[in-house]
């Protein structure tokens, strides 16, 4: 799955690197990756996020950084609407292709004992997202949000927060399921691929076009004569999201 595209971020990569390095090899020489250190504390379950990409196709172009939010009112979070960091922190890469940059930021929020312990986090990455978006104006970034948002539904006061600076998820992600566990006419809106679309004064919006997008139904191949529920203890129940952006022409 991860040959046929030219960058992926990776939810959840563990503390242990063997899988990983694993990966690297069967991949192939062309491959590279960025990833964070171990996000310590219960709340960070040892994970990793991280970016492998095709380096004949995609470069680093020099930005790397974990998204940490100053609780300041300049900054437009309070102390009580994140009483702490995030509990994964969002990890940041700019990419180069084709002389067109993009920064992707890739994120899991924290589940919580319930939905509305989701909702400072959700919030607080919209918000430093339109604030380092309108700060970096200039470098018209493409700025990219990705990962496991942890949202139910569309419309419900995760999704608001999710949106409520101006986040736009990608419409050909709508109405798909996001997990093996999903039901028909009842799919969550835990994983999104989003951006700043146009009409937002003082921010970038994306330069790049965006003419496809999907997931990836491995249950056919992978399930065999195993339950759902089984064939989740060897791979993640969520399905992989895709998008495909065109470069503008000079």
């Amino acid at each position: 799955m991860i040959r046929r595209f030219d960058v992926v971020a990776v939810q959840e990569t563990r503390g242990n690197l063997r899988a990983l390095r694993h990966l690297l090899k069967v991949l192939g020489d062309d491959w590279a990756f960025i990833l964070t250190d171990v996000t310590l504390g219960k709340a960070g379950n040892g994970e990793r996020l991280a970016f492998l990409f095709d380096t004949r196709r995609v470069k680093p172009s020099g930005l790397a950084c974990e998204l940490v939010v100053p609780l300041e009112q300049d900054a437009g979070v309070s102390a009580g609407e994140l009483e702490r960091q995030f509990a994964r922190t969002p990890y940041a890469v700019s990419f180069l292709s084709q002389g067109q940059t993009f920064t992707l930021v890739t994120l899991h929020v924290l589940f919580g004992e319930n939905a509305a312990d989701r909702v400072p986090e959700l919030k607080a990455i919209a918000k430093w997202l339109a604030t380092w978006a309108e700060r970096e104006f200039g470098w018209d970034h493409n700025l990219i949000a990705l990962g496991d948002f942890n949202i139910d539904r569309a419309g419900d006061p995760l999704f608001e927060a999710f949106t409520s600076t101006g986040l736009v998820p990608a419409p050909q992600l709508a109405g798909l399921a996001r997990t093996i566990f999903d039901d028909p006419g009842a799919e969550h809106f835990y994983d999104q691929i989003a951006w700043f679309t146009k009409g937002q004064k003082h921010r970038p919006v994306l330069t790049l076009e965006a003419i496809a997008g999907g997931h990836i139904n491995f249950v056919p191949d992978l399930k065999g004569e195993r339950t759902l529920t089984e064939l989740s203890w060897h791979i993640s129940d969520h399905y992989p999201l895709w998008m495909e952006f065109a470069i503008p022409g000079p």
